[in-house]
């Protein structure tokens, strides 16, 4: 019975995150950005400066972030075996989360550890073919990973707002309904019925995603204040 209720807190949280994400960036892009930057910058370029330290807020906003997603991954997958055996569903479980650790997270690591390779490749000496080969290469990583960090950022958010709002679309009947209603006007409406309508499922997701993030932080900004403190 927890199943419903569990996925639908994750699927907001997930909402949250991403349009918080949103309104920081939108909220966020004048001279407070410009100096925020700075700082990391002279912080990045200051050896006595811990940066796992200065970086404190956001890693921690990571992990939680991370938190949320495996555990909604393990409660659909709980949902999807919960008519199995005690045995069957802790294999599953176990199967799911040794996957997501080496696969998703591996994965994760790896990209966060591209600039130190990056940089790596380039301190290696020697005049060789070779040699000066693997410079390159590791030039072309540091100019790479930046871009890719922001790229995924970007499609990071995107996926907070098309899986929480998915999860929240199935979990209210009559927001599902209307998802399934708009689904088969799609569907009847055009030659690419399937394609125009996986793009229709797409779009109302994030849009319901988007609309019950802006609803989830106009309540917690709302209760910070009533609080007398700060938000967030």
């Amino acid at each position: 019975w927890a199943v419903t209720p569990l996925l639908m807190m994750g699927g907001a949280y997930l909402c949250y995150e991403g349009f918080e994400k949103l309104w920081h960036f939108f909220a966020h892009r004048g001279a407070e950005a410009v100096e925020e930057h700075e700082e990391l910058l002279e912080a990045a370029a200051d050896p006595a400066v811990d940066l796992v330290a200065f970086e404190k807020t956001k890693i921690k906003g990571a992990i939680r972030t991370d938190f949320i997603l495996s555990a909604e991954i393990i409660v659909i997958a709980l949902g999807t075996v919960q008519g199995q055996d005690l045995v069957t569903r802790i294999g599953v479980l176990s199967a799911i989360a040794v996957l997501m650790t080496i696969g998703v997270y591996g994965l994760v690591a790896g990209i966060v550890k591209l600039d130190d390779a990056g940089l790596y490749l380039v301190q290696r000496e020697g005049g060789s073919a070779w040699r000066r080969s693997l410079r390159a290469f590791g030039r072309f990583i540091l100019r790479l990973a930046p871009w890719l960090m922001k790229s995924l950022g970007v499609l990071g958010t995107i996926a907070m707002f098309l899986v929480g709002g998915g999860i929240l679309v199935h979990g209210i009947p009559p927001v599902y309904d209307l998802l399934h209603h708009l689904e088969e006007l799609a569907h009847g409406l055009a030659a690419f019925g399937g394609l125009l309508t996986t793009i229709v499922m797409l779009l109302y997701n994030a849009l319901f995603g988007i609309l019950a993030g802006g609803l989830v932080l106009g309540i917690v900004n709302l209760l910070g204040r009533l609080r007398g403190g700060q938000s967030g």
